[in-house]
């Protein structure tokens, strides 16, 4: 039975068979060890990191004792749910990330992990921004946003429809924001800044030949 560590764009937790291309955290354990299964907490800190599967041949068990794992189909979708780079496993990206940042905010230094942490969990609390068609073509490639029933990024000018298994051709008609019915900004506005400022993420493969996924 799949556990219940698989991160949506949108940042809540599923059950899910496929697997994700890079792991993560949100500080602590969010499961009973005995059952593993998820309790009502969503995160123990603030600190929502991004990691990659291997790490100097470190094994864990999932959902065991320690902190509970949670995957990610790629970084475009940790970077959606609220998460960013892990300084530990991913230094140089982390490094990158937090220079995007500096730049985007116009800061005189680079700001700390825990400064970058507080200013994206208040937007991942906050309700999120509605975009209207013409703010959704402005986004910088993999911010992602929710039409409808539909999650949405774009890639070298290639909209893509993301799932929980990959990326797909956006339909002609899923850019089409029914009267009152505005889009939602996923990715916090603070990760929307560093992708605009050249931060590169992390795609998964079916992001390069999406009519595979």
């Amino acid at each position: 039975m799949a556990l219940t560590n698989r991160v949506s764009a949108d940042g809540s937790l599923h059950a899910v068979a496929a697997r994700g291309t890079m792991m993560g955290n949100r500080g602590g354990r969010l499961h009973d060890p005995e059952t593993r299964t998820l309790g009502r907490a969503r995160w123990r800190s603030r600190a929502w990191i991004c990691c990659v599967l291997a790490f100097r041949g470190r094994q864990r068990k999932v959902m065991g004792p320690g902190y509970t794992e949670l995957f990610f189909l790629d970084e475009v979708t940790a970077l959606a749910a609220g998460h960013r780079p892990c300084f530990e496993c991913r230094r140089t990206d982390a490094l990158r990330y937090r220079a995007a940042w500096q730049r985007a905010q116009g800061l005189p230094s680079p700001p700390s992990a825990p400064e970058m942490d507080r200013q994206l969990h208040d937007q991942r609390i906050r309700e999120r921004t509605c975009l209207s068609l013409r703010d959704l073509e402005t986004l910088p490639d993999g911010a992602m946003a929710r039409l409808g029933e539909t999650i949405l990024t774009r890639r070298e000018g290639r909209w893509l429809a993301w799932s929980f298994t990959g990326y797909r051709p956006a339909e002609p008609d899923a850019l089409a924001c029914p009267p009152g019915s505005p889009a939602e900004l996923l990715t916090p506005p603070a990760s929307v800044a560093v992708l605009a400022a050249g931060y590169a993420p992390l795609w998964h493969d079916s992001a390069d030949s999406p009519d595979r996924s």
